[in-house]
């Protein structure tokens, strides 16, 4: 059983940032993406990253096999984000 969280990051770079970030991990994970939407499926089954992006916003789902590698898979996304919105003051909210 997996587990799931939900984080919403109100730009209007969300597509630049989704595409950045599947680019970025392409190198060492199974990515696959669009202007709107993409995965990221991380190695040894650490978990899976999937995006949505609008106009106005970056929304960013982490599904992990083990509950305990939540918050650690929120943070590698987290300070990957932040590092390529490093132009804006960008809040990621997760649920």
């Amino acid at each position: 059983m997996t587990t799931q969280n939900t984080a919403t990051a109100a730009t209007e770079n969300a597509s630049r940032y989704l595409q950045q970030l599947c680019k970025h991990w392409s190198h060492k994970c199974e990515t696959e993406f669009s202007p709107e939407a993409g995965t990221v499926v991380f190695p040894e089954n650490r978990g899976t990253l999937s995006m949505q992006a609008s106009e106005s916003s970056l929304t960013m789902t982490i599904s992990v096999p083990d509950p305990t590698n939540l918050a650690k898979m929120q943070d590698v996304v987290d300070k990957h984000l932040l590092r390529f919105a490093f132009r804006e003051d960008l809040a990621i909210n997760w649920a």
